[in-house]
Parts: C-alpha cells; structure tokens; sequence
C-alpha cells in the first residue's frame, strides 16, 4: 500500500510510530467502511471476510490501539456491557441517543473547543480527543 492510498486514520497510525499490519488495516477498513456503530462482533464478522487468518486477539489489540490513539471510542448504548466503536472524526464525536428506541442522532458542532482549550491550558493536559453523548426522546418516540 503506498502512502498516496492511505487513509487519513492509517496515515495518522504511521505517523504515531505504529506498524500498518494486516491485522490493523483490515479492523481500520471495517471500521471506516461499517457505516457507524459497531460492535466488536460486527467488527470481527467483517474483518474475518476479509482475512479468515487474522485472529480474534490481533483485532482487539488494534481496538485497543485505536481508542489510545483516539480514532475510535468505546460507547454504549441501550445501557448495554458490549461497546459499539464509533469513530473520531478530527478526534471527536457527538451523538444524542434516543432512550426509547435507541435511534442515535449524529450532530456535527459541539462547541466545545473553547472549554478544551480552558482544560489543557488550566490542568496542563494535552487532549486528544472526545466523545459527547446527550440521552433522551427523539422526535418519534415524544410524540
């Protein structure tokens, strides 16, 4: 793979210092290419069709890679013990999740930059990223 066809998130793997292994494009492909919300199994269903060799350890290994990179967060919905990864576009990512029927309405502006910069100048961090999740009725289910 030549770095012309990387994607944005395994340029930013290499750059991190991180081997682009088979194992690490094929979780980073199903991710990318998932649509969304997905569970571990769903993860691993779809890099299994893609590689059958790369094992179940390699893809949680990449998992856990990718959430301390901040590519990914662990979320959870339906207040369920399983996460579903969701990506982190520029780092981060904001959904508001129906408690009804469990519909998850994406929203692009936080407007959080302010308060992050607050944060790292005042604690002295360096933030990577986040996740903003707000819980509620939708439209369909307040009606």
């Amino acid at each position: 793979m030549t770095d012309r066809a990387l994607s944005p998130r395994a340029q930013r793997l290499r750059d991190a210092g991180h081997k682009l292994t088979n194992a690490r494009l094929a979780v980073l492909d199903a991710l990318e290419t998932g649509g969304g919300h997905m569970t571990s199994t769903e993860i691993l269903n779809r890099v299994n069709a893609r590689d059958a060799s790369i094992g179940r350890a390699s893809v949680f290994r990449a998992l856990d890679l990718f959430t301390r990179l901040s590519i990914i967060r662990p979320t959870y919905i339906d207040s369920s013990m399983t996460p579903a990864y969701v990506m982190l576009p520029d780092g981060h990512h904001h959904h508001i999740i129906c408690t009804n029927c469990n519909r998850v309405i994406e929203f692009e502006d936080c407007g959080l930059n302010r308060l992050a910069a607050e944060l790292e100048r005042r604690l002295n961090v360096q933030l990577t990223g986040h996740l903003l999740e707000f819980y509620g009725l939708c439209d369909r289910c307040a009606s």
